[in-house]
C-alpha cells in the first residue's frame, strides 16, 4: 500500500469515529438524564451504561490507532492513561504507560497499535509495559501464558525484510480482526522505522 493510500484509509478512520462519538455521547447523556430524573437504578439501566462506556472508549482509543497521524498535535500522559485506563476496565489486561513527556498523535498512534497487537498475545491477560528506549517505543509483554501467532508476527520480519511495503491487504489471508499487524510496519514504515520483537516463554519484547 502505497503513502497516499495509507493516508487515505487514515482519514476514513478518522471519519467513521468522528461520525460515531456523537450519537454514543448523546446515548450516554440521556443516561445521565434518567438517573437525574429519579427513574430507579436496574440491572437493564447498568448494562447499557457499562456498554456506552465500553463503546465511547474504544471508538476514542480506534481514531488515534486507525485515524490520521499528525506531528503537530500532541496527547499528554493523562490523556493517553486515561484513555488506557478506560479501555482495559473490567479486563486481565494492565497497561502501564511508563513515558511522562507530551508525545506527538503519530507516536501515540504507533504505541496504540502495538497494544492491539499486545492484545492478540494476551487473550488470558497479563502486564503490559510501554515504555522510551533511544527513541523508539518498547512494550514488554508479561504473563503466565502468552498466545503467540508466529504467522501473524512473521509479518514484521517479512516487512523488515522488504525495501517498500507492498499492500498486504489484498491479501484474502488478512482478516479485520488483525489489521493492526499490516498497519504497524506500514506506519512505522512511513517514518522510516521497522517493528522488532524478541520472545521467549513469559515475556515478549516489541519494539517500534
Amino acid at each position: 500500500m502505497g503513502e497516499q493510500n495509507l493516508h487515505f484509509s487514515a482519514l476514513v478512520g478518522s471519519r467513521i469515529c468522528h461520525d460515531l462519538i456523537s450519537p454514543i455521547g448523546a446515548i450516554n447523556n440521556g443516561m445521565e438524564l434518567l438517573s437525574m430524573s429519579g427513574t430507579p437504578p436496574s440491572p437493564e439501566m447498568a448494562l447499557i451504561s457499562q456498554s456506552v462506556e465500553a463503546a465511547n472508549a474504544r471508538i476514542r482509543f480506534f481514531r488515534i490507532a486507525f485515524g490520521a497521524p499528525s506531528e503537530t498535535q500532541f496527547m499528554g500522559r493523562s490523556e493517553v492513561t486515561l484513555l488506557l485506563r478506560d479501555i482495559t476496565r473490567d479486563s486481565r489486561l494492565f497497561i502501564n504507560w511508563i513515558p511522562n513527556e507530551d508525545m506527538t498523535r503519530t507516536e501515540v498512534q504507533l504505541a496504540f497499535l502495538t497494544i492491539q497487537c499486545a492484545e492478540q498475545a494476551l487473550p488470558y491477560g497479563g502486564q503490559v509495559n510501554i515504555e522510551r528506549v533511544q527513541n523508539r517505543w518498547q512494550l514488554t509483554l508479561e504473563a503466565d501464558r502468552i498466545n503467540l501467532d508466529t504467522d501473524l508476527w512473521a509479518t514484521f520480519e517479512k516487512h523488515a525484510a522488504q525495501r517498500e511495503i507492498r499492500n498486504d491487504c489484498a491479501d484474502n489471508t488478512v482478516v479485520p480482526a488483525h489489521v493492526q499487524f499490516v498497519l504497524l510496519p506500514m506506519h512505522a514504515h512511513s517514518i522510516g522505522r521497522q517493528v522488532r520483537y524478541t520472545q521467549d516463554d513469559t515475556k515478549v519484547v516489541l519494539t517500534v
